[in-house]
């Protein structure tokens, strides 16, 4: 999981490294809350985790201009305000859940695996479109512009990934293991399966969206 921490208090954000890191949690951390909206705005996370009190810019605005700029990450909201009222506008600013300090930091941990799983089925429902490429998860219809296209399990399951992903070029190895766990069929697979994918949706085309990254991965943009 990769969060973004948005927090001053240098104790807390050392004690949040020392718990989450070892956990495998990837973090990215901001002080102030300019830098905090910048680094949000720029990069993609699973969650966020935002101080309400912070120099610079507070957890409030910073929360209402993410949404208004169009972020759905989660956002789970550190405070030290109590009141029902505090609460409702934490959450009426766009933050998704709160905790009050001080807490458990294995409190902060399940609250945040809860709204990323929740985010996730949210977002599995949703159709994904890059340029005219679109995907419905949910029917597995796939179509270019005005043609439907029949895509065989596993070039539309890479469809899915990358076009989850987009605009990040994902690795051999995390497509890899995302459709054959720690065991793929052999090293020209994924090669061969990416073959079939690029053909259905760039043939006959003169904007292809597929790239290859050589030695590092593959990506789906309309840039």
């Amino acid at each position: 999981m990769h969060l973004l921490l948005i927090e001053d208090n240098r104790d807390l954000v050392r004690n949040m490294f020392d718990y989450f890191e070892p956990k495998g949690y990837v973090m990215d951390c901001a002080g102030d809350g300019s830098r905090g909206l910048h680094l949000a705005a720029s990069n993609s996370y699973d969650a966020i985790i935002l101080d309400l009190m912070l120099p610079g810019l507070d957890g409030l605005t910073l929360c209402r201009r993410l949404r208004e700029g169009g972020k759905h990450v989660p956002v789970l909201m550190l405070t030290a305000r109590d009141s029902l009222e505090d609460k409702i506008t934490g959450l009426g600013a766009g933050a998704d859940d709160y905790v009050v300090k001080p807490f458990m930091l294995r409190e902060v941990d399940a609250r945040l695996n809860a709204l990323v799983r929740r985010s996730q089925l949210l977002e599995s429902s949703l159709a994904l479109q890059v340029g005219d490429l679109s995907f419905d998860p949910g029917t597995l219809k796939v179509k270019r512009g005005n043609r439907r296209l029949e895509l065989p399990p596993i070039p539309l399951k890479l469809l899915e990934l990358l076009m989850r992903s987009s605009p990040r070029v994902l690795s051999r190895d995390v497509l890899e293991r995302s459709i054959w766990g720690d065991s793929p069929p052999d090293s020209d697979a994924l090669r061969a399966h990416m073959h079939i994918l690029r053909n259905a949706i760039d043939k006959n085309t003169d904007h292809p969206l597929i790239k290859t990254h050589r030695g590092v991965g593959y990506q789906i943009g309309d840039a």
